[in-house]
């Protein structure tokens, strides 16, 4: 007597979670903000920032055009961006890590 095959059930009703995407806040040189201005307002605005890692992304904003100041969650990301931006720094739009 000959027995069937086993099949394993479709598993199209599954629902896989995806983790919500970082994002970047990104700061642009420019002309008119000083050194001094660049990295008071990262210590201020960015949690956890040092001065010595704030002197260094002000050095890299200043010398290679820009410089990722912090990533994550979409919501912290806005409101980094927006401090930053009040602030007077040249950013760029928001994008994903």
């Amino acid at each position: 007597m000959a027995t069937a095959p086993t099949i394993a059930p479709d598993q199209v009703g599954q629902v896989t979670r995806q983790p919500y995407p970082n994002y970047k806040v990104i700061v642009l040189n420019d002309d008119f903000n000083t050194f001094q201005h660049v990295s008071s307002c990262l210590m201020k605005y960015i949690p956890n920032m040092t001065s010595d890692r704030a002197w260094e992304l002000t050095n890299q904003v200043h010398f290679e055009g820009q410089a990722t100041v912090w990533v994550g969650p979409l919501e912290q990301a806005e409101l980094y961006h927006q401090q930053l931006s009040r602030a007077g720094l040249t950013m760029a739009p928001l994008e994903k890590a």
